[in-house]
């Protein structure tokens, strides 16, 4: 590949195994397109998905999983922890190499007009591909999810960018845009209790007063008989994962809670883990070029 765009598309399934592999399927097997990984979530209900490419194909893999999740999908029955208001809930593009930010902007748009044509999916742009700073972030395209998504989608400023002003009855609306790599980490609490886990969500997001480029919300594990605090990392090259690691134990500490675990869903920059390691080793004037794998990449 000599261009190569990422793109984690995220869908509304987590449960049932043979729905999730007919969405994953249009991924397989298919030239200039390379699935890297999916992981799927009970508790969340959502599958995430990691794939590779270049432009063109990648574009024609993702339509195509996304007709199959159109199709399947129907979120009148749909129940988990994850806030959701599509069938295919986000669709990130991400550029890695030869790719500017601003070719990943183009083909979201081109992959957005395309569904709302295909699938007849109200279609709205966010992050770098937002048609208006209120759009940008996804929590608040987001808000009021698949059930408010009927009245909120009739509102001037909620306008879809592309499609219907109308919820698909089944598979509701999707956010498409380009981004920046962003790192799925949860942090696993040894409580039980939702509201201690939203409380310290609310003390460590951005929006709370918290840290940058975090986003965090409480989410319940009931099999496990614990809550996490699941967090999105937007930018880590400026707050490192360490950071929200220990800002979530200083929170805990005050409702007696402790760390018991902490995940990462989907794939991680190497450069994430290895900033990580070095602050936890106490590495003295350490940088990526020591790093055995990173240099056999050059």
């Amino acid at each position: 590949m000599n261009k190569i765009v990422e793109c984690v598309p995220n869908f509304s399934e987590g449960r049932d195994l043979q729905k999730i592999d007919r969405i994953v399927a249009p991924f397989r097997g298919r030239q200039g397109v390379k699935l890297l990984d999916y992981s799927n979530d009970e508790d969340h209900n959502r599958l995430v998905v990691t794939v590779v490419g270049e432009p063109e194909p990648l574009r024609d893999a993702v339509l195509e999983a996304i007709g199959v999740a159109v199709q399947l999908i129907d979120l009148n029955r749909h129940q988990g922890q994850h806030p959701r208001m599509g069938a295919v809930d986000v669709v990130p593009f991400i550029p890695i190499r030869n790719v500017t930010m601003e070719e990943a902007v183009a083909l979201s748009k081109e992959v957005g007009a395309e569904v709302a044509k295909r699938y007849n999916l109200p279609v709205f742009l966010y992050e770098k591909s937002a048609s208006a700073p209120h759009r940008e972030n996804l929590a608040a395209v987001r808000k009021g999810e698949f059930e408010g998504m009927a009245e909120k989608i009739k509102l001037p400023e909620w306008q879809p960018d592309f499609g219907p002003a109308e919820r698909h009855p089944t598979a509701g609306t999707v956010a498409i845009g380009a981004r920046m790599p962003l790192v799925a980490y949860n942090i696993n609490l040894s409580t039980p209790s939702l509201e201690i886990a939203h409380d310290i969500a609310k003390k460590i997001r951005f929006i709370g007063g918290g840290l940058r480029y975090c986003k965090a919300m409480g989410v319940e594990l009931k099999d496990r008989g614990i809550t996490q605090v699941s967090i999105n990392m937007t930018d880590y090259t400026r707050t490192a994962l360490y950071r929200a690691f220990e800002l979530v134990r200083i929170e805990a500490r005050r409702y007696g809670v402790c760390i018991v675990g902490s995940e990462i869903i989907g794939l991680v920059p190497m450069e994430a883990l290895i900033d990580t390691a070095s602050y936890y080793l106490g590495l003295e004037n350490f940088s990526m070029r020591q790093v055995l794998e990173a240099r056999i990449m050059e």
